[in-house]
């Protein structure tokens, strides 16, 4: 830590900052426990150096950054780290965005653990940003050409399929029995409503 912290000292000015230096941020941020006071204080260096966009590419600079603000209840710090971070591994830093409104939910609700469906409308609340989906986020929806298949199953025939018809529509449509399953009850419930 204190060779880190020398180094960072002396090329404080040097764009961009030696290689040497970025790894070395990186094998701490694995090695320092999460919460330790260590890491509060290589976090503390990192974002207030003039180079910290350089240390974001690293994504075990950005877990430890995030892990620490949220650690310190700076919810919207640690949204922007992700937000502006240049790190490479997308899904991870998701996975990472997701965490952080989830700890938000915990704190808010004064909960020890959060329950699927508050996890699944934590998620739906607050997607995360464009520069972490370039692509956009993928849907769990089907095909248009399977949703019309089912609808028209579900008018023609019945909206209330047997074990056998689901397993029949399941392998012409290449889906999983119980996602038959789990449209047909969601088609069902729609229909009420």
């Amino acid at each position: 830590m204190n060779k880190f912290m020398a180094m960072l000292n002396k090329n404080e000015n040097k764009h961009p900052p030696p290689t040497k230096l970025l790894d070395l941020a990186g094998q701490l941020c694995q090695e320092l426990h999460s919460f330790s006071p260590g890491l509060q204080k290589l976090v503390e260096a990192v974002m207030g150096c003039k180079n910290k966009s350089y240390f974001l590419t690293n994504i075990h600079v950005v877990r430890a950054c995030v892990s620490v603000h949220i650690h310190n209840g700076q919810h919207d710090a640690a949204c922007s780290i992700l937000e502006y971070c240049k790190a490479e591994e997308k899904e991870e830093l998701v996975q990472l965005w997701h965490e952080v409104h989830y700890r938000r939910a915990m704190e808010t609700h004064q909960r020890e653990f959060l329950t699927p469906l508050q996890k699944f409308r934590s998620r739906k609340r607050n997607p995360p940003p464009i520069s972490l989906c370039p692509e956009g986020l993928k849907t769990r929806n089907y095909s248009e050409g399977v949703r019309q298949q089912l609808q028209r199953f579900a008018a023609e025939v019945t909206a209330n399929p047997n074990k056998k018809q689901r397993e029949g529509l399941a392998r012409d449509m290449n889906l999983q029995p119980t996602q038959v399953y789990n449209w047909f009850a969601n088609y069902r419930r729609r229909q009420k409503s």
